[in-house]
């Protein structure tokens, strides 16, 4: 019998791919994944645009800002 080892999902990379939705992630999307709050939330998409991450903030019909990583032009 084979077991597959598979790594466990860290909160970075749980962001990571809400941000690479389409339509991006709200604050409360991310909060909610993390069991963060949202001071803590923005601090890590604060780390992430240092790090040289192109994250787009965009305001959504609802008034809520959504983030998202941009698309990178090839």
């Amino acid at each position: 019998m084979t077991t597959v080892n598979s790594k466990p999902q860290t909160k970075s990379l749980m962001i990571t791919k809400l941000l690479r939705r389409p339509n991006g992630a709200t604050l409360e999307n991310i909060t909610n994944a993390t069991d963060w709050k949202p001071h803590s939330a923005l601090a890590f998409l604060s780390g992430l645009r240092k790090k040289g991450m192109d994250i787009v903030r965009e305001k959504r019909k609802s008034g809520e800002n959504a983030y998202r990583i941009a698309k990178t032009k090839a």
